[in-house]
């Protein structure tokens, strides 16, 4: 039970990584508030995980949202221990000057401008206490980019950069940031990553990969517990990689 009574929030959890992180934490002891756009998605993971879940709808990008995820937050957790920013979208792999700019937008709004905005409402309160937890659910397109999905791989540069910064200056303020870089994975993303998809175009992004598989919620849970439990206290600052050696 690494995260008995732990409280945590965990965003775009109503499916793929988010919902597995959010079945790992529970498992560990943990109190989870899941949030997602979509509630109906979100209300069925909590549902599933039993009476230490929640759900609540939220935004990411928008400001009035976020700010009403961490009153939501305050009435049904209390005092928050763990924050992972998950929620992330991508756009269809294309040449990067033909991305739409309501595709960029999206991308960036989603990815980036939603780690400023729970910086924003979610920092001051831990601030206080000293002590907190953050985890920004990242991407191996960070670090070693895809052709063809240039502004996606841009938005995980960010939350890399981001992570980093923010953990040198919340350091002593007693806060942890870290990230976690997965590989494509076995999510509703995958699809988009792959533009389409087949048997050939899952064998090519297969063959980027070492260990020959993709990434799985459960081996993203699993790495966000220990990131986000004590065992990691003296970790802030990272960028794990969590990609059978995508990036090697």
């Amino acid at each position: 039970m690494r995260l008995a009574d732990k409280t945590a929030i965990i965003t775009g959890a109503g499916s793929g990584f988010g919902a597995g992180i959010a079945e790992k934490f529970i498992a560990e002891g943990a109190t989870v508030l899941i949030a997602d756009i979509n509630f109906d998605a979100a209300q069925k993971v909590a549902g599933a995980l039993g009476a230490r879940a929640f759900a609540h709808k939220c935004d990411v990008s928008d400001d009035n949202s976020v700010a009403g995820l961490a009153e939501a937050a305050a009435k049904i957790l209390g005092p928050l221990d763990i924050l992972v920013n998950n929620a992330g979208v991508t756009h269809l792999p294309a040449p990067l000057e033909e991305i739409s700019v309501a595709d960029f937008d999206r991308v960036m709004a989603v990815n980036a401008r939603s780690v400023f905005l729970a910086a924003r409402h979610f920092v001051p309160p831990m601030k206080q206490r000293r002590a907190g937890v953050i985890l920004n659910i990242a991407s191996t397109a960070g670090v070693s980019p895809r052709p063809n999905l240039s502004w996606y791989n841009a938005s995980k540069g960010f939350m890399i950069t981001a992570t980093k910064s923010m953990a040198i200056e919340l350091a002593p303020f007693g806060i942890r940031v870290n990230a976690l870089n997965p590989v494509a994975g076995e999510t509703p993303l995958l699809k988009s990553f792959m533009g389409e998809d087949t048997p050939e175009i899952r064998a090519k992004f297969l063959a980027t990969i070492p260990l020959g598989r993709f990434s799985t919620p459960t081996d993203v849970g699993n790495a966000a517990c220990f990131l986000c439990s004590d065992e990691a206290d003296m970790i802030t600052g990272l960028a794990m990689q969590v990609d059978g050696g995508r990036t090697i």
